[in-house]
């Protein structure tokens, strides 16, 4: 498979193992959390990019990780720029804005909230939405994710807000906006 762009494997592994502990037992990528073991809560969403082009988020603690053999998936860890050494150069907009936003609180949930936001991103940057519709998309797109600590509001403004500011992801505009 593919993760973050890097190819892993061949890996041996037990045919039921779930991607969330092929991540963090196998590969050492340990950002992606497990919350509820049920694939509710989306802790520990990761992308899944499918051969269309389109990706989604799937639950790491019910994905048996031989499922995704042959795919390519990102995890959190895949999101910020690295330069040759390994470090943080840059973080992704979706990054930014929860930081500039203090979008979280104890951070758990963070790497599901990431990988759902950046799916939404992605979606309309093929498919742009009306201006006026972006916030119940917003809302529909990170419906699935839980957070015990914030209320969301952070997550979900941050996440308007990038979307807002980022040509061509919406289309038209409301009186006393700024146009796309």
């Amino acid at each position: 498979m593919t993760i973050n762009g890097a190819p892993v494997g061949p890996v041996d592994i037990p045919e039921d193992l779930m991607m969330l502990e092929f991540l963090q037992e196998y590969v050492n990528l340990t950002g992606t959390r497990y919350g509820c073991g049920q694939g509710v809560c989306l802790a520990c969403g990761i992308i899944l990019d499918e051969d269309d082009g389109t990706s989604r988020l799937v639950p790491a603690c019910i994905t048996g990780a031989a499922y995704l053999d042959g795919r390519s998936v990102r995890t959190v860890e895949g999101h910020a720029a690295r330069g040759p050494d390994g470090q943080v150069t840059r973080l992704s907009p979706i990054q930014r804005a929860f930081l500039e936003h203090f979008s979280f609180q104890c951070s758990y949930c963070t790497p599901g909230f990431v990988n759902a936001a950046t799916v939404l991103v992605e979606r309309l940057e093929r498919a742009p939405v009306p201006r006026d519709e972006v916030e119940a998309t917003v809302l529909a797109a990170m419906d699935g994710n839980i957070c015990r600590c914030t209320g969301y509001v952070r997550y979900l403004t941050a996440v308007r807000d990038v979307i807002l500011s980022t040509p061509g992801l919406t289309r038209g505009s409301d009186p006393g906006s700024r146009a796309s």
